[in-house]
């Protein structure tokens, strides 16, 4: 601890400026705080420097009727399309791009062709499979492209996108038909291909279930900010899609149960009377779920297969896409929930393997998904969403598959359990982001599935208060931040070029907006910008700058440092405590200061003379001739000397009453220095516990670095005295080294088990199901 005089203040102020100065040309810069600029897009008529859509925006529109039938001997389905597609734009088109993403499947797909492999010395079957991959009877077989007098129109095909090249050019405002008729074999998604759609087979009674997306020639986006979208589909960069209103015509199995994007027009033709009074009366409850079909229903339908068909047509408006599934083995539920003024039906299909967890959550887990997610963006506008048990999880305009299956004997464990209604809120919620806010998942994943892993952490902590999330909180992506350099990429970066798929499109994103929100911003201006970027761009086509602009256009928070950082970089966050320094304002009277004083060198005689050994020498040479002492030899240092008093008497006497009680406060004053270790900046957080056992904390905004990036330091006056340092104590920076964030130093050691023979730990041969242990233990 350091006394400083109140006399030396203003000599302290005058210097400030001049040391300041000194600093900052020893500094280095990285221009973690420079402004974007160039770094994106230039705002235009059509997308303003606010973030917004311009006064001349425009996208397209697509409308489709298409008839399909589902053959359920062999798996496969064969459809008839027609297309309306309308040129919104200004531009004239000459031709037209049609994404065929079941060819991603198909043999001559460049998926394979561009996925490492390698061998090792235990290789599964379907890994093998995989290498090999004999797909030719996968992808499009039939593929008849006329327009609408029926005359052949030239197309050509690469790979996953088709080319139709018009009879004459699409002038602005006007629109364009044509019709295409497609089969395909549907792909077993439990098999080596994987992927979304496809069907899975159950042996112990013979049936499928099919889950039917990217199933038919649909229209990709020609944007004002790109063009045509026309990238080719490997798989993992998703979908650019047109808004459109749709008719479908299912035709399956007469013993099939259908659910579907949009709302079914003829439930009189294809439900039983008992399901029509069930369904009718699911509309009007609102706390529960209604079963439509029940299990045992389900389970006499799986013994037989019907020789007939049913046409099942569903209608949707204002949908950039559409997915339906089909089987014999799903039971069905459903329940309203009311959103915006109007009924929403929340509704499930799940076979008798998904019971008992899908039977009590699902339907339930949709309608807090529609509420939570409604209330911190837009009322949900569409009037159904759906959820089905498939194994999988993917997202499509009101209807998800979603995976969740108990053991069979009906136990399940808490992994299970919470995996079930996290999946559920995920692909529920990706009906806001990107069905209706709707970004380009082709080139920026983050785009949908981090701000909807943002939004599936808030609803998963309205669900229930001890719920794990997994991603979310800042701590959680701090094995991702710690990454190799070369594993690591920004956020900003295209689907398919990703190393580490989920860290960084799904749980960083989603944790930089968790930070935004609870550090940066603040909750009040995060939510006003959040929902107003929602709210813009509901129905259109929103890119990175847009939502970038917008969340600091509603603000008033300059975020380009934020965004820099998180997004365009890969820096980790590694803030330490370097030094502190405490000091005490000097107000002791000439007496008491060299009482101080004659202590402290009496101390530091004793040390010497002890280390010394001052024994050891008879006499000194001061001590033996006179002609060495001179007046410093005799005086005594400690005198109190009447110019001492007079001058302290002067001085507080000088001092107006605020001065006083400042002097004579005890205030403690805390000099830190913060090192930018790994060098993201961020805001600093610090608690100070005193020792009385009470603690505080203070914020300071990230703006702090702007002068040096790599070490700050910033005085903080306390009444009381600190005994403890801690940086970020809850953990909201996503700080790779905590070791360093506390003052005295912290070490806590990492632990490990102990456990004799080879059969691992305790409770091994029940895994984490603790039902299944509490089931056996009462048998």
């Amino acid at each position: 601890m350091r006394k400083i005089g109140l006399a030396l203040v203003v000599l302290v102020l005058v210097s400030v400026e001049t040391w300041a100065q000194a600093r900052r040309s020893e500094q280095n810069h990285a221009e973690r705080f420079e402004q974007l600029g160039t770094m994106l897009r230039s705002p235009n008529v059509y997308r303003t420097a606010s973030g917004a859509p311009g006064h001349m925006y425009w996208q397209q529109q697509a409308n489709y009727v298409i008839d399909v039938e589902l053959n359920d001997d062999n798996q496969s389905i064969k459809g008839s399309e027609t297309v309306t597609y309308i040129n919104n734009s200004p531009d004239v088109l000459t031709y037209l791009w049609v994404q065929l993403e079941e060819n991603q499947r198909g043999p001559e797909s460049d998926a394979p062709k561009v996925a490492e492999s390698s061998i090792n010395s235990r290789m599964t079957l379907r890994t093998l499979e995989g290498i090999l991959w004999e797909n030719e009877e996968f992808g499009y077989k039939v593929l008849n492209v006329k327009d609408t007098n029926g005359n052949p129109l030239p197309v050509a095909v690469n790979k996953t996108m088709m080319r139709i090249d018009l009879p004459q050019p699409l002038k602005a405002g006007e629109s364009f038909s044509f019709s295409v008729d497609w089969s395909f074999n549907i792909t077993d998604r439990m098999s080596y291909i994987s992927g979304r759609p496809g069907y899975e087979y159950f042996p112990e009674d013979g049936n499928y279930l099919y889950t039917m997306a990217e199933w038919f020639p649909r229209m990709a986006v020609y944007s004002d900010f790109e063009g045509w979208q026309n990238k080719q589909f490997f798989g993992r960069g998703e979908f650019a899609l047109t808004f459109g209103n749709y008719e479908v015509r299912i035709t399956v199995p007469a013993d099939h149960m259908v659910g579907a994007t949009g709302v079914l027009q003829n439930p009189e033709e294809v439900l039983s009377s008992t399901e029509l009074e069930r369904w009718n009366r699911a509309k009007q409850s609102y706390d529960n779920p209604v079963i439509i079909r029940t299990q045992a229903e389900a389970e006499k339908l799986e013994k037989g297969k019907s020789k007939e068909k049913k046409t099942w047509i569903f209608k949707a408006e204002n949908v950039r896409d559409f997915a339906w599934t089909s089987s014999r083995k799903f039971i069905w539920d459903a329940m309203a929930v009311k959103q915006g003024g109007k009924d929403v039906m929340a509704m499930s299909y799940y076979a008798k393997e998904a019971n008992p967890l899908w039977e009590q959550y699902s339907t339930r887990v949709v309608a807090h998904t529609i509420k939570s997610y409604s209330a911190h963006t837009f009322d949900y506008p569409y009037p159904t969403a759906i959820s089905v048990e498939a194994s999988n999880g993917m997202e499509y305009p009101m209807i998800c598959f979603n995976y969740g299956r108990p053991d069979k004997d009906g136990t399940y464990s808490e992994a299970v359990k919470y995996g079930m209604i996290s999946v559920i809120i995920h692909e529920v919620g990706h009906n806001f982001f990107p069905m209706i806010v709707n970004s380009d998942e082709r080139q920026w994943t983050w785009m949908d599935e981090g701000l909807n892993t943002f939004m599936q952490f808030m609803a998963e902590q309205e669900w229930d208060r001890n719920y794990p999330s997994r991603r979310g909180p800042a701590h959680k992506i701090v094995p991702y931040m710690r990454s190799e350099k070369h594993l690591l990429e920004p956020i900003m970066t295209n689907s398919e070029n990703i190393i580490q798929f989920g860290p960084n499109a799904y749980a960083k994103p989603a944790t930089a907006l968790n930070i935004l929100r609870e550090t940066v911003m603040g909750r009040e201006l995060f939510d006003f910008a959040f929902k107003e970027y929602a709210r813009r761009w509901m129905f259109k086509h929103p890119t990175p700058e847009d939502l970038f602009r917008t969340l600091e256009d509603a603000s008033a928070v300059d975020l380009d440092w934020f965004w820099r950082g998180w997004f365009f970089g890969t820096e980790p966050v590694d803030i330490a405590i370097q030094d502190v320094k405490w000091f005490k304002l000097d107000n002791r009277t000439p007496a008491e200061k060299k009482a101080a004083e004659k202590a402290e060198f009496e101390r530091e005689e004793s040390y010497i003379s002890k280390e010394f050994n001052r024994n050891d020498v008879p006499q000194t040479v001061v001590e033996a001739n006179p002609a060495t002492r001179d007046f410093y030899n005799s005086y005594d240092r400690f005198e109190i000397m009447p110019e001492d008093e007079e001058e302290y008497k002067r001085f507080m006497a000088s001092l107006s009453p605020k001065e006083k009680e400042l002097l004579n406060s005890d205030m403690n004053f805390y000099e830190l220095t913060f090192e930018n270790v790994g060098g993201l900046v961020m805001p600093l957080i610090i608690e100070f516990q005193y020792a009385d056992g009470t603690s505080e904390i203070e914020r300071i905004p990230a703006e702090i670095w702007k002068l040096n990036e790599t070490e700050v330091t910033k005085v903080f006056a306390k009444k009381k005295e600190v005994v403890q340092f801690v940086l970020d104590p809850y953990r909201e920076t996503a700080d790779i080294d905590e070791s360093s964030n506390y003052w005295p130093r912290q070490y806590q050691p990492s632990r490990f088990e102990l456990f004799k023979g080879r059969g691992g730990a305790r409770g091994a041969s029940f895994g984490d199901n603790p039902m299944k242990r509490a089931q056996s233990k009462k048998k």
